[in-house]
């Protein structure tokens, strides 16, 4: 697949006093997620998990949703909302527009996961299939819906940056002695917002990228210098993963992210079994690559927190997994 730049507005790095007010608009609608250690016994490091999933759209794409509809005035949002996501972000938007009491409707793939697009018709969202070629066009910022609904473009929409980076501030003020942080990289919002909060409190933690075996965007960008096509493969791991990395964020991206760690679908899968079996949680793909990398990258020691981006996958391939297999 060719792809074209996109036409959007590139996003920059969120002011601490930006966050500390998106943190303060989000909270009445969301619980902290905890951090908590996994007794794993690995040589020279001590493993913490951040649950992301536990809120009401079933990933850490509440905040980012949640800050974007409600910042923007009324009379924008009075004829609804709309977005662009393989599921969180569609979820996620749903759950923010029924908060603020406005229609809302999101355009996905037709095999986006059963769960995500059941979360947006359960919070009364509609569902746009669009092709996947469509899907992408507007995915990469390519294109976007002709709608007359007020558009959240998910990756470059600053007061979404600006929402995910409450994450960054929650690790600082209950894990101030954390070493690295691992995110699992989609379009780049949990990173580089992660990262945003950190570099502005001063942290000495590390932020690092994950990505799946099967699309890894970001290593090649970071390899390259600039965004660069990679070969993509679609798996069971739906929300990380793309043929680039978008450099309406990735300008800001790699001011913050030095290194990406690479995980196999078979490490992936194992980490969602140890997830579930040592702390009861559960994890769709893309969380739990983090923990993947935090258990079999020699590279990454000492105080390491894996931030879960989301619970939300379909029965069957959980169970497919938790037995040990890879999902088809």
């Amino acid at each position: 697949m060719m792809v074209r730049p996109s036409t959007k507005s590139p996003v920059r790095i969120p002011t601490l006093e930006e966050i500390e007010v998106a943190a303060r608009r989000i909270a009445p609608y969301l619980s902290e997620s905890p951090i908590v250690e996994l007794p794993l016994d690995l040589p020279g490091k001590h493993l913490f998990v951040k649950d992301e999933g536990g809120n009401q759209a079933g990933s850490f794409k509440l905040r980012g949703a949640l800050n974007a509809v409600l910042s923007r005035p009324k009379e924008r949002i009075a004829k609804g909302v709309c977005t662009v996501s393989s599921g969180n972000m569609a979820y996620a938007v749903a759950v923010a527009a029924r908060i603020a009491g406005v229609p809302m409707a999101a355009y996905m793939y037709r095999h986006a996961p059963q769960s995500k697009i059941e979360g947006v018709q359960r919070n009364g969202g509609s569902v746009r299939f669009v092709e996947d070629a469509q899907y992408w066009s507007y995915a990469l910022g390519q294109d976007e819906p002709d709608t007359p609904e007020e558009y959240i473009y998910p990756v470059t929409d600053q007061a979404v940056i600006t929402g995910h980076a409450s994450i960054g501030l929650e690790i600082a003020d209950k894990l101030p002695d954390v070493d690295v942080v691992l995110t699992p990289y989609g379009a780049g919002g949990l990173t580089t917002g992660t990262a945003s909060a950190l570099h502005r409190l001063g942290s000495k933690a590390e932020v690092v990228a994950v990505e799946a075996e099967t699309a890894t965007p970001v290593t090649a960008a970071l390899r390259t210098g600039c965004p660069t096509e990679v070969p993509m493969k679609s798996t069971f791991v739906k929300a990380i993963g793309a043929p680039t990395v978008i450099d309406g964020v990735w300008q800001a991206t790699r001011q913050l992210v030095r290194r990406t760690s690479v995980v196999t679908l078979e490490q992936t899968v194992d980490a969602m079994r140890i997830l579930f079996d040592v702390a009861k949680l559960v994890t769709e793909g893309a969380a739990a690559t983090s923990l993947a990398a935090a258990i079999n990258d020699p590279t990454l020691t000492g105080n390491v927190l894996c931030v879960l981006s989301g619970r939300n996958i379909d029965t069957e391939s959980y169970g497919t997994a938790l037995l040990g297999r890879v999902p088809d």
